[in-house]
């Protein structure tokens, strides 16, 4: 059972690698991407999944969205006065285990909801925003995200097939010179135009214009051919994105991965210290630890 396992995982983690038309460097690199470890749950999603499985997808296959995208003003409006109150921000620390690796080129965010009932800091800030997501259940997480001016995000898969990605421009440069790479496939943002994406296909963005960029940025649920399809990745979805759900006031609920991620962090900070000093005893380490885990899973 425990070969069948490595063995699971492992081709799951090839195919995964192997989707689309752009890839991580190498094998060994997808190896250590956090969507080898889902790559499994995703590939069911994949299998079962109702929408075609390519990089974008047309909104008009998800009737839910038109309502979002007739009130793009009123969204533009509440996160226009978040952005005065300067209340779209990046965390203050390494306690937000979703998006960490963002906040060093300048993203920011406001959280909405995260799979879960909207934030009470939402409701408070935003209720008109707050309001229309409820009519929604199809929308299970929702934010404000900024890009600044300059702002980059280094490419990077999502690590759950279970929801699609969906973008609503808000306060954008209009410009093709801000724009969101999907697997090699650009789409810049406009305000009042909208567009899903599958986001474990490797994909990257830049704002390459002198505006900052704001948008609306919601997971929408993956439709599933079955019913009990859609009933277990609705259940996993929100049994392993509810755990990263972040506060932006102390009044929100902070997942249990949040809770911890800042302990779990300091042993990603010391491999960082290891790997400035010496790079190849840092690669010696870490493959011995992943051949060690491995030897683990199938003899323990």
């Amino acid at each position: 059972m425990r070969w069948i396992i490595l063995v699971l995982l492992m081709l799951c983690a090839i195919l995964t690698h192997r989707r689309g038309r752009v890839r991580h460097g190498s094998f060994f690199r997808q190896l250590t991407d956090h969507s080898t470890f889902t790559a499994p749950l995703n590939w069911f999603a994949y299998l079962f999944s109702s929408v075609p499985n390519t990089p974008y997808l047309s909104p008009q296959q998800f009737p839910d969205l038109a309502m979002i995208k007739r009130e793009w003003r009123v969204f533009r409006e509440e996160a226009l006065a978040l952005t005065e109150a300067s209340r779209i921000r990046a965390a203050d620390g390494y306690n937000d285990i979703g998006f960490n690796s963002f906040f060093r080129t300048g993203w920011k965010r406001f959280y909405l909801k995260w799979y879960d009932n909207p934030h009470p800091s939402a409701e408070a800030l935003c209720p008109r925003t707050v309001e229309i997501l409820r009519r929604l259940p199809s929308v299970k997480a929702a934010m404000f995200a900024m890009l600044p001016a300059g702002g980059t995000l280094n490419p990077h898969r999502d690590p759950f097939a279970g929801s699609l990605r969906y973008h609503l421009g808000l306060v954008t440069p209009n410009d093709d010179r801000c724009a969101i790479v999907v697997d090699g496939i650009p789409y810049s943002w406009r305000d009042g135009e909208d567009v899903v994406f599958d986001e474990t296909y490797l994909h990257h963005a830049a704002n390459r214009t002198e505006q900052d960029r704001i948008i609306l940025f919601c997971d929408i649920e993956r439709p599933m051919k079955f019913a009990w399809a859609q009933a277990i990745i609705g259940m996993i979805g929100g049994l392993l994105l509810r755990a990263a759900a972040f506060p932006n006031d102390p009044g929100d609920r902070t997942g249990g991965l949040n809770r911890v991620f800042r302990y779990i962090y300091s042993v990603r900070l010391a491999g960082k210290r290891q790997k400035a000093w010496n790079r190849t005893a840092y690669y010696v380490i870490k493959w011995c630890l992943f051949a060690a885990i491995a030897i683990a899973i199938v003899w323990h």
